[in-house]
């Protein structure tokens, strides 16, 4: 199996075709990366509000601490502090689920962008180098066959014209001198064949 093509002109294409592909996957998941962290930045204000409310719980719980060793009004102290300390933890919790929330959204964008980005170049540039590789392999299994040299020259009859004029017209015409078999036009003409498959002989 062939992964490229032995005539320089298709064979460069080949290659910056495959290049450009890769270049445009590298910018896709470069872009996505960029989006990931730019919604990542929305995860701050959860991240603050997270870090107020443990700060606040824990000093809250510390006064309640220190409330509760107060003799006699102790435990009615400790009572209110106890219950701001539960809020700023809520305030806490909300916080944690905001930077959650926001840092989930940020992976499925990125997840996306990256899966449609890729799924779009490959639909581009996958299915032409399939195409060409199964075509070069069944092309050169034909040459090799008994009677393939006589195909291929039959499969350049009947493409595009202008490459036929690249050949010596014998007289009669190509087409006269294939059919009476005459090996120099064979010869030449599934070496057109080879060519525009971009393959040598």
């Amino acid at each position: 199996m062939r992964l490229y093509a032995q005539t320089p002109a298709r064979r460069v294409r080949q290659v910056v075709a495959d290049l450009v592909a890769v270049a445009l996957i590298a910018a896709a998941v470069k872009f996505a990366l960029v989006v990931h962290h730019a919604i990542m930045l929305l995860a701050e204000p959860g991240r603050e509000a997270q870090s107020a409310g443990d700060s606040l719980a824990d000093g809250l719980d510390d006064a309640g601490d220190a409330a509760s060793k107060v003799p006699f009004v102790g435990d009615t102290l400790k009572k209110p502090l106890r219950s701001a300390a539960d809020a700023a933890t809520g305030l806490s919790d909300a916080g944690q689920s905001l930077e959650d929330l926001v840092g989930r959204v940020a992976l499925l964008a990125a997840i996306a962008l990256i899966v449609l980005s890729v799924a779009f170049v490959l639909v581009l540039w996958l299915p032409p180098r399939l195409l060409w590789i199964r075509r070069s392999a069944t092309t050169r299994r034909l040459l090799e066959a008994p009677g393939g040299a006589d195909l291929l020259a039959l499969r350049a009859l009947t493409g595009p014209q202008r490459r036929l004029a690249t050949l010596p017209t014998p007289p009669g015409g190509l087409a006269d001198a294939w059919r009476r078999g005459d090996q120099q036009v064979i010869a030449d003409l599934s070496r057109l064949a080879l060519r525009q498959a971009g393959l040598r002989p």
